[in-house]
């Protein structure tokens, strides 16, 4: 039985989305302050995490930090009552899987959780194939290298840091060299999902890309904007 940490100073919601899971035959934990949630994460292993950024004692952009830190890489789920932007792409770029505004629904919060727990587990099983198997071949692309097998990508051959997603995104736009990807082929290769109106993301992600890869983000050589389109992979033009 799959284990879910929910966090949530709103005994509402906790109640809510535990009635829900548990109905779907999810093992549910919940805490009702930050500290709390953080100490049931590092004492206890979960397959899922849903985490309300606006916490008692300790704040859900606090918790997720320091769970990245520790090497929990436990699908994160965020929920905001803001409308604030900064709030979300902070969130993600701590390494959080994904988020959702309040008020939501309970369904389309458990679809968001299978979507996200079926490609964990496709990481996984590539991950244990290729330490069995023969090492990927490493994909070069003007002064970028990419290691599928090690999730490690060089830059002028300096290594950089990149989170799961970005390394996802950047590896599948890298094997498709010169294609125009709209943000919502991207949405679905790379969280697996159909986000209807949530776009957003793919640019969030582009955007921390272009500032790790690119010498100059305003005038991005690697990953080029197609206006109306999305987004294209391209060799930069000697």
């Amino acid at each position: 039985m799959k284990k879910v940490l929910i966090v949530d100073d709103e005994q509402s919601i906790l109640t809510l989305l535990a009635f829900n899971l548990e109905k779907e035959g999810y093992q549910v934990q919940t805490a009702l302050d930050g500290l709390a949630g953080y100490s049931l994460a590092i004492a206890n292993r979960y397959d899922f995490i849903i985490l309300d950024l606006m916490l008692p004692t300790m704040d859900g952009i606090e918790i997720c930090k320091k769970l990245r830190q520790e090497k929990i890489d436990t699908p994160i789920m965020i929920l905001t009552a803001k409308d604030d932007e900064l709030d979300k792409i902070i969130g993600l770029e701590l390494g959080a899987d994904d988020y959702m505004t309040k008020p939501f629904s309970p369904r389309e919060v458990l679809a968001r959780m299978k979507a996200i727990m079926r490609r964990v587990t496709k990481q996984q099983q590539k991950a244990e194939t290729s330490s069995e198997s023969e090492e990927a071949p490493k994909i070069e692309v003007g002064e970028i290298q990419i290691f599928p097998s090690q999730y490690k990508v060089l830059v002028r051959g300096e290594q950089i840091d990149v989170t799961p997603k970005e390394f996802e995104l950047l590896l599948y736009m890298a094997k498709r060299i010169n294609r125009i990807l709209s943000r919502e082929q991207l949405l679905n290769a790379i969280w697996n999902f159909d986000y209807t109106g949530e776009t957003r993301i793919v640019d969030v992600h582009i955007s921390h890309l272009r500032e790790k890869i690119e010498k100059d983000t305003k005038k991005p050589v690697y990953i080029r904007t197609v206006r109306g389109f999305g987004y294209k992979f391209e060799v930069p033009k000697a």
